[in-house]
């Protein structure tokens, strides 16, 4: 699946049950296979996402009617269960993007969402 925001495409992978969305990045890094996560929550409520055991730096990004309602840039790992950042945000989907990519590809709180499956 693919997310596009202005004129960037996102390869995705998509998380959709509760132990891929609990699960999420910890561990793993972008491949050629996917430079994104998609989190299809439950809900379109207040989302509270964190960076325990990743590995990279994330920018994490709420989204509500396919519209960016909240961007968190830069986010660091955290490797200490009891001291790590909470990234809230409303909205019924999460994409996490490589740490810096908002910046670098000017994607901001506002943009437009888009998916194809191809």
């Amino acid at each position: 699946m693919n997310v596009i925001i202005n004129d960037n495409i996102v390869k995705v992978k998509v998380c959709s049950t509760f132990d891929s969305i609990k699960e999420g990045m910890m561990g793993k890094n972008f491949n050629h296979t996917f430079n994104g996560m998609l989190f299809l929550m439950p809900e379109s409520t207040e989302q509270s996402f964190w960076m325990y055991n990743c590995i990279i730096p994330l920018d994490i990004l709420m989204i509500d009617n396919n519209i960016i309602t909240e961007i968190h840039s830069d986010c660091e790992p955290c490797h200490d269960i009891d001291n790590c950042d909470n990234y809230k945000g409303y909205g019924s989907l999460v994409l996490e993007l490589p740490g810096g990519y908002c910046n670098t590809n000017d994607i901001k709180k506002g943009d437009k969402v888009s998916f194809s499956l191809y």
